[in-house]
């Protein structure tokens, strides 16, 4: 299983990359948007967490791009701020707030795998 986590901050990267492929997943990271669409091409990822505020192209507009491409591709947005009121985030299959306990993103992953 390849998950794509698309972030500008370093230490999200890391974190969710070391985290994650603890728990066995294929773990490919992308700092920008524009990164990040190569790398939804190229590594055809299983899914996708992507941040919202990005410095090039934020992650609404990616997730919508994403969607294009692949519509039943699940895609988790996370971000450090509440936008679930944004709907544009309700194309994506779930939200979660960043946090250092990577326990609520864990259980994401394997309840939108489990579909």
């Amino acid at each position: 299983m390849k998950l794509l986590i698309v972030d500008d901050d370093t230490n999200i990267q890391r974190l969710y990359k070391e985290e994650l492929e603890e728990e066995g997943y294929n773990v490919v990271i992308a700092g920008t948007g524009k990164e990040a669409l190569e790398m939804f091409e190229s590594e055809n990822p299983d899914i996708v967490t992507l941040d919202i505020l990005m410095p090039d192209i934020d992650g609404i507009s990616l997730l919508r791009k994403m969607k294009e491409q692949r519509p039943n591709i699940p895609i988790i947005m996370s971000t450090a701020y509440d936008y679930r009121d944004d709907f544009a985030v309700w194309a994506s299959e779930a939200y979660i707030v960043k946090s250092s306990d990577l326990a609520e993103l864990k259980n994401t992953i394997r309840k939108l795998m489990d579909k």
